[in-house]
């Protein structure tokens, strides 16, 4: 049973005075760094795990180099307020907790290029505001009792979800939504339904997703209800991750992402083959790491025309200096040179010059270096490619940024039909791949 219980406005935990809160930037020295607000205000049912929310976003702050406010004063809602933070949380805050002046304010700071991230009850809060509607992804529903679940891992990219095996299991308060963020967001996780009692969105239920809204960042998780569970290191992780990713300290595709199939899922390599020397190593996490070379582990089960390809990547060796790339629109071959004199690589390479370098047609065009820096991950971090192909077109996206477009004109090579591969280059580069899908597009 839900109960009422209208909060104190007050300074929560370990917050600062809100006289620190609502003052000036010129009065904090250190707001060379990034800073996070806080936000617990709850006009309605108030969660117990509140105390141990702040604490454990404070202790986070300190691990992911970023400030941490607290309050519960909507007061701290002005624009002067408002743009000394990089992210504001929502902290399983619930009812009507700002007034129209203040919602003004938070949507000026979203589309100004904000961060937000809502835990829990976030969805809870404001359901006749219809920007925060649309910013938080849905509204709560329903829940059943507190009980164990498994939780999908869909994007294993994101640095809320990367570190996160492909099935989670918890405990929590698993709230139902009154509507399906999929198709306006991106879903990073979802509920297996049949694994636990009291389900009601119809075998399809997201419970964390991002995405970019109305020119800031938005991420919401749906965990959070116990104490507990802020205690656990994977939850604790999950929430430093989408933090990060909020306040812009990494990157992500976070456009919404429809109708694809798997071509590797992490648990079999039917269909692939590979040519040339080396190999890729399958971890237990389903993780591909290039050894060795030169070679192409390539998709030989079926040939492609137009398309969207996407797939998860990251530089795994300890210099940060290696080397690999996805191949498309080349011939069935076990010869990896074929790939390489009549298709494209997508090349993978943190140093090389322009047209040879992360993001770069290989040899032929090179990526839109400003747009590529911005949108890639360092060394040790997984980035996102999508690689569009439509008729002779070649487009790239990284991290959900266009990085490159090309029209291929040489009659010796087509993309209109071909195969698809990534490439292990040598002995001393080591390169990461998960989750290559496809969706096949007219």
């Amino acid at each position: 049973m839900r109960t009422t219980h209208r909060a104190a406005t007050a300074v929560v935990g370990a917050a600062l005075l809100l006289g620190c809160v609502s003052a000036p930037a010129s009065s904090h020295p250190e707001d060379d760094g990034r800073r996070v607000l806080v936000f617990s205000r709850t006009e309605g049912f108030r969660h117990d795990s509140i105390p141990e929310g702040i604490e454990t976003l404070q202790q986070l702050g300190a691990t992911g180099e970023f400030q941490v406010d607290a309050t519960e004063d909507a007061g701290a809602f002005t624009s002067r307020t408002l743009r000394r933070y990089d992210a504001v949380v929502f902290l399983s805050t619930t009812g009507d907790v700002l007034t129209p002046p203040q919602q003004r304010a938070f949507e000026g700071y979203i589309r100004g290029g904000g961060g937000y991230v809502g835990i829990h009850a976030a969805a809870d809060t404001e359901y006749d505001w219809e920007f925060y509607g649309g910013l938080a992804g849905a509204y709560f529903q329903s829940h059943p009792a507190i009980q164990p679940a498994t939780v999908d891992v869909e994007d294993r990219a994101h640095p809320a979800t990367s570190g996160l095996a492909r099935t989670w299991n918890r405990t929590d308060e698993w709230y139902n939504y009154r509507s399906n963020p999929r198709d306006r967001a991106h879903v990073l996780a979802s509920l297996d339904e049949s694994s636990y009692t009291g389900a009601t969105m119809n075998g399809d239920h997201p419970i964390a997703w991002c995405q970019n809204y109305r020119g800031g960042r938005a991420f919401y998780t749906g965990g959070g209800h116990t104490g507990q569970s802020y205690a656990e290191p994977a939850f604790r992780a999950h929430l430093l991750g989408g933090i990060r990713w909020a306040v812009g300290d990494t990157q992500a595709d976070c456009r919404p992402e429809n109708g694809y199939r798997p071509l590797f899922d992490g648990t079999s390599l039917d269909g692939w083959q590979q040519a040339g020397p080396g190999s890729f190593t399958l971890s237990d996490d389903g993780t591909l790491t290039s050894s060795g070379g030169m070679g192409l582990l390539w998709y030989q089960a079926a040939a492609f025309t137009s398309y969207s390809l996407k797939l998860d990547w990251k530089m795994s060796g300890p210099s940060g200096d290696d080397n690999s790339g996805v191949f498309v629109g080349f011939p069935p071959s076990n010869d990896p040179w074929s790939a390489v004199d009549h298709g494209y690589e997508i090349q993978i390479d943190a140093t090389d010059v322009p047209e040879r370098t992360t993001g770069s047609v290989y040899g032929f065009r090179s990526a839109d270096l400003k747009k590529r820096d911005r949108a890639l991950n360092p060394p040790g971090e997984w980035n996102t490619y999508e690689i569009r192909v439509t008729g002779e077109r070649l487009r790239v996206w990284l991290n959900g940024v266009r990085v490159n477009d090309f029209t291929n004109t040489d009659p010796a090579r087509s993309l209109r039909d071909g195969h698809l591969g990534i490439q292990n280059h040598g002995a001393d580069d080591r390169v990461s791949f998960r989750d290559l899908r496809i969706k096949e597009v007219r």
